[in-house]
């Protein structure tokens, strides 16, 4: 049901096409087949949706099955939950050669597609992403769009028509490119690395945790300032991702963000006999 490319019994296409026609067209049926490849079943697939959902953390969704296209009250979903996986998702880059095509064919150039999303062909630096409509949930988007190295989504459910849920994405999308900027984290600057003791390594890089650059508000942007919270030591063993410090973030006397600090990599503790080898070493370089 719903939109489909209307696969026949037997019929093969790759992977590459099945995708193709899910993200230009929402073609239901190539959804459902590539659950049942992938799963053995729409229902197992569905179970599949819902543990990575959990996984990145949303807590107001359940899927009962791929397509979303028949009304149970134990189907469901939130904007916010639809921007998390969307996020996801434009992790993997490759998506987007998928996402941003306006025009295609599959099967050997017979059947057509035309995006369902037509932000892809007029809104500047869209890449993505997808369409819905139920008559419960009526005419549904998530838009991204990326300019300047800044990528932003925007979700729109319940839209009274496809040119309101446009109109809405776009009004959203052009805020955030409006009124916020990607600041680079102490100016590009390098942190100092830390201290080890009793460490196979003498020293640990610290790394800004998630990004090495923040999200502002343009006007918050042109007075910033930073306070860095930096161990001067720590003490072996030492695991990847360990917390250093904080580098907090000021406009004026406000405090706009605070990021951790963690460790890059691991530093074992030496042993018993390789910490006497190195008092060894120090007394001898001392005399």
């Amino acid at each position: 049901g719903g939109s489909q490319i209307w696969l026949e019994e037997g019929e093969q296409m790759t992977v590459s096409d099945m995708l193709k026609c899910i993200a230009v067209v929402s073609a239901n049926d190539c959804a459902v087949a590539m659950a049942e490849h992938i799963s053995g079943s729409e229902n197992a697939f569905a179970q599949k949706m819902n543990a990575r959902a959990l996984e990145l953390g949303c807590e107001d969704t359940n899927f009962k099955n791929c397509t979303g296209l028949f009304e149970d009250p134990e189907h469901y979903t939130c904007a916010y939950d639809i921007a998390i996986m969307s996020r996801e998702l434009l992790l993997h880059d490759w998506i987007k050669d998928y996402t941003t095509i306006w025009m295609d064919t599959v099967r050997n150039g017979e059947f057509g597609l035309s995006n369902t999303n037509k932000l892809v062909y007029y809104y500047d630096g869209c890449t993505g992403l997808k369409t819905g409509f139920t008559t419960t949930a009526m005419y549904c988007l998530s838009a991204s769009a990326k300019r300047d190295g800044v990528e932003y989504i925007a979700v729109i459910m319940h839209g009274k028509s496809i040119e309101s849920r446009n109109d809405d994405a776009k009004a959203l999308l052009s805020y955030g490119f409006a009124n916020y900027t990607l600041c680079p984290l102490q100016a590009g600057g390098v942190l100092p690395p830390v201290r080890v003791e009793l460490g196979k390594s003498d020293s640990v890089q610290p790394l800004y945790a998630g990004s090495d650059a923040i999200l502002l508000e343009k006007s918050v942007a042109k007075d910033i300032h930073y306070s860095l919270d930096l161990a001067e030591s720590i003490t072996a063993p030492v695991k990847a991702g360990d917390r250093l410090g904080t580098l907090t973030v000021y406009s004026g006397s406000d405090i706009t963000a605070q990021v951790a600090l963690t460790a890059d990599n691991d530093v074992p503790r030496l042993s018993v006999c390789g910490i006497f080898l190195r008092m060894l070493n120090m007394a001898t370089s001392s005399e």
